[in-house]
């Protein structure tokens, strides 16, 4: 406890000027110091800026103590709690922000006051419109990368933009913690410093926090940014509190005892018992104008402010509204040092239109007051993706798209729940039904039904004789084949001239045909016969002369036969026979000696 007290005894009260003799000659060698370090760092021959506001050597940031020696040190009313906790704001109605500009004289009596003037930006909604921005957009911390405020505002639309947290001016490393969005962006390992954040359930945070707290993840922090200095601590100055917890033990005086009581340029954050985020802004330049932290507390404590964190400020210090710089910086412009221009600093503090989830809404839509307004007339849901074109869900009959239904062939109407009319079909019912006497056409493809008595592509043909009905598909059932009505189907068709012309021109027509045709059948018939017979006949006159031949032939070997044994008793009984030799007896007699033989032999 003795070292609590040690770090204390530099505090000094609320009063508006410097330390004694002793304090302001270390202040100046301090001072002296940061100079030739910057001087340094910018390169010889740089324009005069800003005095450096930093509250530790430039070697270093944060006490080396952890923890335990805040939660030690700490007044006994607030036991071993290091940080205090407000619920947030969270209405929807009115503005995301308003900015006042003040100018107010501090202290606000004696002649030794002046005239301050700066920006006081209530945010309502902080867990959906608030966030710490890293410099130059995501990734910037870890790249050390250095960023007008202006610029870095413009990536996220922030509607107010103030600098943030502290950083090596040498390298441009963030200092502190960082959560930006939900994300860890660096951790400071325990850094006893005053911290300032909002958890996932919309509960702000400002205090001391160990690492087990920055890292808690039942209720993580989604944004998270360290200062220098606790303010105020509900609803009172805490400023000595702080030099204590915040102070290295090494440091009794020096340039944390300068930061805190010099008048420079300034920027806060805290909130007010409704539960809105408030920014603060001061003008002014280091030594020349604005105010100390002293003065700043009992401001804001004025202001109906409960608790509050001191930011980077001084030359740093930055006011951005709707993209335009609202602040007058304090540092000189690197071409000009009659003008001056806003530092490249660190990470950003912004106030933007609550989000949406997602940012783009769908690409249907736009984000206004953190509410997907959609784009048309069909697309709905918070992240504006679904398409919605009515409880009949376009009738079954088509596709809901972003324009509205889109029909199905055969269908029309805006919820797809009509047919398309007599004549027309195919998709939103444009085409014209092509079918001739009186037929119909699907309204899909457009293919024709036709009416009883026609058939065809287009109906464009009578049912040819003997069927009838609807396309002609049934066939006629009358008597004797007779044809039928064809459209009825009846067989009485005598009441119907043209069914009867046709049949005459008809009948008339199979008449002629059917004589020339039995000429010819009867002519062809008859030279058929000739020729059969003609075959016959001569077939026959063969046979007979065949027949003829074959009997003369059997004839005549049958009379040879006989003429080899020729007996003639005749001779014998008349005494005239001669006794011929045997030889002359055996011969066979010539045929025609026969036969006149057998003529001259006696009865």
């Amino acid at each position: 406890m003795a070292a609590c007290g040690a770090a204390g005894a530099a505090g000094g009260g609320s009063g508006r000027r410097r330390p004694g003799p002793a304090g302001r000659a270390v202040v100046a060698a301090a001072a002296l110091a940061a100079l030739g370090w910057l001087q340094a760092a910018r390169g010889a021959g740089s324009p005069p800026s800003d005095l450096l506001l930093q509250p530790y050597f430039p070697a270093r940031h944060g006490p080396r103590h952890h923890h335990r020696h805040v939660r030690d040190c700490q007044p006994l009313k607030y036991g071993n709690v290091t940080h205090q906790t407000w619920p947030s704001d969270n209405g929807t109605g009115g503005p995301v922000a308003t900015t006042r500009t003040f100018v107010s004289y501090i202290p606000s009596g004696g002649k030794d006051r002046t005239a301050v003037y700066g920006h006081f930006t209530f945010v309502r909604n902080p867990l959906r419109t608030f966030s710490v921005l890293e410099p130059g957009g995501t990734g910037g911390c870890q790249a050390h990368r250095r960023a007008p405020v202006e610029e870095t505002a413009k990536l996220r639309k922030c509607l107010v933009a103030q600098n943030g947290g502290y950083f090596d001016m040498r390298t441009g490393e963030c200092l502190g913690n960082v959560v930006s969005d939900g994300k860890l962006v660096r951790n400071s390992g325990g850094l006893q410093n005053a911290q300032f954040g909002i958890r996932k359930d919309g509960t702000m945070v400002f205090g001391y926090l160990s690492e087990e707290d920055v890292l808690d993840q039942a209720n993580p922090f989604v944004q998270l940014v360290s200062g220098v200095v606790w303010l105020l601590r509900d609803g009172e100055v805490y400023i000595h509190q702080s030099q204590m917890a915040e102070c290295d033990e090494i440091q009794t005086t020096g340039t944390f005892d300068k930061f805190i009581n010099v008048i420079s340029a300034r920027t806060a954050v805290g909130h007010n018992r409704q539960g809105q985020l408030v920014l603060v802004h001061v003008d002014g330049q280091t030594e020349s104008r604005g105010v100390n932290l002293w003065e700043m507390a009992e401001f804001l404590k004025q202001q109906g402010i409960i608790n509050a964190i001191n930011l980077d400020g001084g030359g740093s210090a930055t006011l951005v509204l709707n993209g335009t710089l609202a602040s007058y910086p304090s540092e000189h412009c690197s071409f000009d040092n009659m003008w001056r221009c806003p530092r490249s600093i660190s990470t950003v503090v912004c106030v933007h239109e609550p989000a949406c989830e997602p940012a783009d809404c769908s690409g249907h839509g736009d984000c206004v007051e953190g509410e997907c307004r959609c784009a048309g007339g069909f697309w709905r849901g918070p992240a504006c993706d679904i398409l919605d074109c009515g409880p009949s869900n376009c009738s079954l009959h088509g596709v809901c798209t972003n324009t509205g239904c889109r029909c199905d062939a055969g269908w029309t109407g805006s919820s797809c729940s009509e047919a398309c009319p007599s004549g027309f079909y195919g998709d939103a019912c444009t085409q014209k039904c092509q079918c001739r006497n009186g037929g119909s056409c699907d309204p899909v493809h457009g293919a024709c039904s036709c009416p009883a008595g026609y058939y065809g592509t287009s109906c464009e043909q009578e049912c040819p004789m003997g069927w009838y009905g609807p396309n002609c598909q049934k066939p006629c059932a009358c008597e004797h084949t007779c044809p039928c009505d064809r459209e009825t189907g009846s067989c009485n068709v005598t009441y119907d001239s043209a069914i009867q012309d046709q049949l005459n021109k008809a009948g008339r027509c199979l008449a002629s045909q059917n004589k020339g045709t039995s000429k010819k059948k009867f002519s062809l018939s008859e030279k058929t016969w000739v020729s059969v017979t003609s075959v016959l006949a001569l077939l026959l006159v063969i046979s007979a002369v065949g027949n003829a031949g074959l009997f003369l032939k059997a004839r005549s070997e049958r009379h040879r036969e006989s003429g080899r044994y020729l007996y003639q008793p005749l001779r014998e009984m008349n005494g005239e026979a001669s006794h011929p030799s045997t030889s002359a007896a055996c011969e066979p007699e010539d045929p025609q000696d026969q036969s006149q033989a057998l003529l001259q032999s006696p009865g």
